[in-house]
């Protein structure tokens, strides 16, 4: 690894030293140098391709380490998602009337209270529900389960059936929707 300032100096030096050689021998000798400069070269490319990979291995695992952090919860936070489903649902089949009455309000408001404490606990997480309704049909966030014949524009989602939500910026599960077609 010789910087171009120094190659005339040394290829002088070489030059002095090479006066009583025979030229046979200088030739023979000059051919098997230009091989070995070629086979030097042809190493030094095989040491950068194979930093380069090295470097391009470590960046992938850097990835993949950092997307495992991120994304560890993933399955037990699908899991979770029908617990807070349920607890939805629990909300919505309470009447009206019922929610008023003094022996049922404390229990209304801890199912609200848990859902609530679940909400929590997916936006510190980076767990959040997808917007569905009157939004425009998103193959990559919804799942269209029918359509429904409406006055909005056809392809607006009219009703969710199941609510959607993101992990980060992934998908862990498509919200399931009713989307608007023309009336007949």
């Amino acid at each position: 690894m010789s910087d171009d300032k120094t190659q005339p100096q040394n290829d002088a030096a070489v030059a002095e030293e090479l006066k009583g050689v025979p030229e046979e021998l200088l030739e023979k000798g000059g051919d098997e140098i230009a091989a070995l400069r070629d086979q030097l070269e042809a190493a030094k490319q095989d040491v950068l391709y194979a930093k380069a990979e090295t470097q391009n291995v470590r960046r992938r695992l850097e990835k993949d380490i950092a997307d495992s952090r991120a994304y560890a919860a993933t399955g037990f936070a699908r899991d979770i998602l029908s617990v807070a489903d349920n607890l939805s649902r629990a909300l919505e089949a309470i009447p009206a009337d019922l929610r008023e009455d003094d022996k049922l309000k404390s229990l209304v408001a801890g199912i609200e209270a848990t859902s609530r404490e679940i909400d929590k606990v997916f936006g510190m997480h980076g767990i959040s529900r997808i917007a569905a309704k009157g939004m425009p049909l998103d193959p990559n966030q919804h799942q269209a389960m029918l359509e429904v014949p409406s006055d909005a524009e056809p392809g607006t989602i009219v009703q969710e059936l199941q609510a959607g939500y993101m992990i980060k910026d992934r998908l862990l599960r498509p919200a399931m929707v009713a989307v608007a077609k023309k009336p007949d």
